[in-house]
């Protein structure tokens, strides 16, 4: 699932694809996009998977390229968005495909431009920001089905049904103070408490690197730094 090979028809001028339909994929909380594309060098039809942006429906006419305009669902590079411009499927090292911003309800928001370096400077969702080159491409708007984690668990069956066929075992999470000493660093003692510092070094062995890694620092933020800390979050959803 990724954009089209970037080629000499959406270097220089669009190339025009329709949406076929929007399908289901199993663990992804985004719908597909099937595209069809006519094939600019051979009597051939190609089929590409995009992840849906928002108001994409069957039927769509959909244009890759440089010349392409500024519409949901289309496919620019960069340099020919304004700033302020909302985007997904974003591609980080020109011609990849698109790689940041393709979870559902994911986008990202072009900063700066600067056409002179041949850079643009993009806020991601998680709300850090990139300098990418401006010739990597972008679909305009925001990944569909967005909301998804809104809806609250309400019980352990519906969490034990989401991650039973995941991609990883990463549930239920159990705590390492609840476990033997045998089993995890923070384990064992007559009370459940950790017993040592949970900060731990970098470089620590595996088995023993768990807890706060690394922390620059800890505990909660006050004064000077929780009023700053509360700006930057402010600014962020602005």
């Amino acid at each position: 699932v990724g954009l089209r090979t970037y080629d000499f028809a959406e270097r220089n001028g669009y190339i025009k694809g329709v949406v076929k339909e929007l399908i289901h994929d199993p663990g992804r909380g985004a719908p597909l996009a099937v595209v069809q594309f006519r094939s600019p060098y051979s009597y051939k039809i190609e089929k590409e998977l995009f992840a849906a942006a928002e108001g994409m429906y069957t039927g769509q006419f959909i244009y890759c390229g440089k010349k392409a305009q500024l519409a949901v669902g289309n496919v620019l590079p960069c340099s020919e968005m304004p700033e302020g411009t909302v985007i997904c499927n974003l591609e980080h090292v020109v011609g990849n495909g698109g790689k940041i911003a393709r979870a559902s309800g994911d986008y990202c928001t072009i900063m700066t431009q600067d056409p002179d370096a041949g850079k643009t400077r993009i806020k991601l969702p998680s709300g850090a920001r990139k300098t990418v080159s401006n010739k990597c491409r972008a679909m305009i708007g925001i990944i569909a089905g967005g909301g998804r984690i809104d809806k609250p668990m309400l019980k352990a069956g519906t969490a034990y049904h989401k991650y039973k066929n995941g991609k990883r075992n990463e549930w239920p999470v159990v705590r390492g103070v609840c476990m033997n000493p045998v089993e995890h660093p923070f384990g064992g003692g007559n009370h459940q408490h950790i017993g040592k510092p949970s900060t731990v070094r970098r470089d620590k062995a595996h088995g023993r690197k768990v807890g706060l890694i690394a922390a620059r620092r800890t505990g909660r933020l006050r004064g000077g730094k929780a009023t700053a800390a509360l700006a930057e979050k402010a600014k962020e959803k602005k």
